[in-house]
């Protein structure tokens, strides 16, 4: 984990003193060097004890798929952002690149973490530099308010983390999350631990989002350029599964069964009500972030089942989704460099204009309604497999919230793509090498963990 902590500040090192003429060429094969790393350190991530140990920092079968994932997705953001920051100045164009890599290693820190104490500093300060990319970069003068709501809701939610963080210091006089794993449950009172697991997760349902907690995850993908979203929806809101995931383990059933009951319902229901505002949505990027929500959501009911199925189905849904909801922002943004507009009602016809880029808006809107055989579809049914077995009065709601998921993703492709173009979109430039290759490098993984899901990213404890 060491390793891969040092090539992101050589990364970092080499954005200060590279000529400009070259700078996205070396900064972009470097970042491409650090994924193929990543891959190469952590190929025995099945393993389910933790393994790469160093003196704070280690993997497991949790954290080496979501590390994979952020080493994977930080040179296609590199990637997605060259062509609109080619004309800024070679200072603005370093900033950029520096602050997309100093995510990336905070990612890699807080997710190989065997601390808590320093997974929640580097957990809080990948808030600093995605709050620079949404209120400089931005699009629309909006993004300071989407800035506001962003920090404020992060900030208020880690409170109560940080308050619990302490007292589970103070009765163990540790926030190492092994031994944590193995002590804490058994040395503390059943009545606090509802107490405690309560502040916990409040931040962790906030950086997710699920529904009632979302407000700020919307506005953010709206203002914020091509690189934030993507690393937004493909990774931070994935922060928040993981603390939950972590955490689960640390506090007994006992508790959790107190809690799960409302929480489960809150996110089944919320899932459905998100479905249905995605129908109404008229913003493409606003029903992209929104759609995030409700497969958060869904996400959230899973684990809080705690059973195998609901966490094996929240990893899976997780990483496809990271992975799937990063392409269509990517294609959205290439759309919106062309006409200056996300409005659905405007944006139609692309198909006779950008013929090639319809095959990947076909693919990659299958994939987010869960077509077989894509991951999406397997992390769902894992996840609805365990809903229906805990509760079978959320069957409607679940079932429900599928069908509309169905509806809005078929919904972007029959708006975007059929029709015919309006005229002022006639003399559209055609697509880049660069963009296609952008979505096939997203489509990579979604094919290998098809084809051999154990062997690719995903494995929960063997």
């Amino acid at each position: 984990m060491i390793t891969l902590v040092f090539i992101a500040i050589g990364i970092s090192i080499t954005t200060i003193i590279a000529p400009s003429n070259k700078l996205w060429a070396i900064t972009i094969s470097q970042s491409a060097i650090l994924a193929f790393f990543s891959f190469f350190l952590l190929s025995n991530h099945w393993l389910s004890s933790w393994h790469n140990l160093s003196l704070a920092l280690a993997s497991d079968s949790i954290a080496t798929p979501l590390i994979e994932l952020s080493c994977w997705l930080a040179p296609l953001t590199l990637l997605a952002s060259k062509s609109h920051l080619n004309n800024t100045s070679s200072l603005n164009q370093r900033i950029f690149i520096l602050l997309i890599i100093l995510i990336t290693t905070f990612l890699i820190i807080t997710f190989s973490s065997l601390e808590l104490a320093l997974f929640y500093v580097a957990f809080e300060a990948t808030l600093i530099p995605t709050l620079i990319l949404i209120t400089r970069w931005g699009a629309q003068m909006e993004r300071f308010q989407a800035g506001l709501y962003f920090i404020f809701y992060t900030l208020f939610g880690s409170l109560p983390l940080l308050i619990s963080l302490i007292y589970l210091y103070l009765s163990n006089y540790s926030l190492s999350i092994p031994g944590l794993e193995l002590t804490w449950s058994s040395n503390t009172n059943p009545n606090s631990l509802i107490i405690w697991w309560a502040l916990s997760i409040l931040a962790f349902l906030i950086k997710m989002p699920i529904y009632g907690f979302h407000l700020w995850l919307p506005k953010a993908h709206v203002e914020a350029p091509v690189a934030g979203s993507m690393i937004l929806a493909a990774i931070l809101l994935k922060l928040g599964g993981y603390g939950l995931l972590r955490l689960i383990t640390i506090f007994s059933a006992t508790s959790l069964f107190s809690i799960s009951l409302p929480l489960i319902v809150f996110c089944s229901w919320g899932a459905l009500a998100t479905s249905i505002i995605c129908i109404r949505q008229t913003d493409l990027k606003a029903l992209i972030a929104y759609s995030s929500v409700g497969h958060m959501s869904i996400v959230a009911a899973g684990i809080f089942t705690q059973t195998w199925w609901g966490f094996n189905g929240a990893m899976m849904l997780m990483i496809a989704h990271g992975l799937v909801s990063s392409s269509l922002f990517s294609l959205a943004n290439t759309v919106y460099e062309r006409n200056g507009t996300r409005t659905l009602t405007i944006t139609r016809g692309l198909k006779l204009l950008l013929p090639l880029s319809t095959l990947w808006w076909i693919l990659m809107c299958a994939a987010n309604l869960g077509l077989p055989p894509s991951p999406n579809l397997i992390g769902e049914i894992m996840i609805l497999a365990s809903l229906i077995n805990w509760s079978l009065w959320l069957f409607p709601f679940i079932g429900l919230s599928t069908v509309f998921g169905a509806i809005y993703s078929l919904m972007i492709f029959q708006l975007s793509q059929q029709g015919t173009p309006s005229t002022f979109l006639l003399n559209l430039p055609s697509s880049f090498t660069r963009e296609h290759l952008l979505t096939s490098l997203h489509l990579a993984p979604l094919i290998l963990i098809i084809i051999s899901p154990t062997s690719s990213l995903i494995s929960w404890l063997k």
